[in-house]
């Protein structure tokens, strides 16, 4: 399991406040997999794409949970032990990543393409709300 740390971002205006730093010393099993990108796509609109070539739909999970998204997967074993590999270079295995989401940060929608899994967020800025009050005398 990786968990996103703020070292691992590029220094872009605005990324501090849509995901914030995690706690990672705390996160076994830092080796990348599946590999990640995070994309500021403007302002208040961000993309994080996962490489999980292989994973179909059904084996993949993303759910929101305490402020972090969580994208999960595992594929099922299928026919693996009826063939004979003689290299096997495309993982296959379970992961998550995590991803501490921050304020006003939703995930608006995420999709399965070519092998990539794209999550876009968007930053909503809360409504600016005035209310008048009325001054009594005496």
């Amino acid at each position: 399991m990786t968990r996103f740390t703020m070292s691992m971002r590029p220094v872009l205006p605005g990324y501090g406040q849509a995901m914030r730093e995690p706690n990672s010393a705390s996160r076994p099993g830092k080796d990348g997999y599946p590999p990640f990108d995070v994309v500021m796509l403007d302002e208040d609109h961000y993309r994080i794409t996962l490489a999980v070539a292989g994973f179909g739909e059904d084996e993949l999970e993303i759910v929101i949970e305490n402020g972090e998204l969580l994208i999960r997967g595992a594929q099922e074993k299928g026919d693996e032990g009826e063939r004979e590999f003689l290299h096997r270079g495309i993982a296959t295995r379970r992961f998550m990543k995590r991803f501490a989401l921050g304020e006003n940060v939703e995930v608006r929608s995420a999709r399965l393409e070519n092998g990539l899994l794209h999550v876009d967020l968007e930053r909503v800025r809360p409504e600016s709300v005035q209310k008048r009050i009325a001054i009594r005398r005496g």
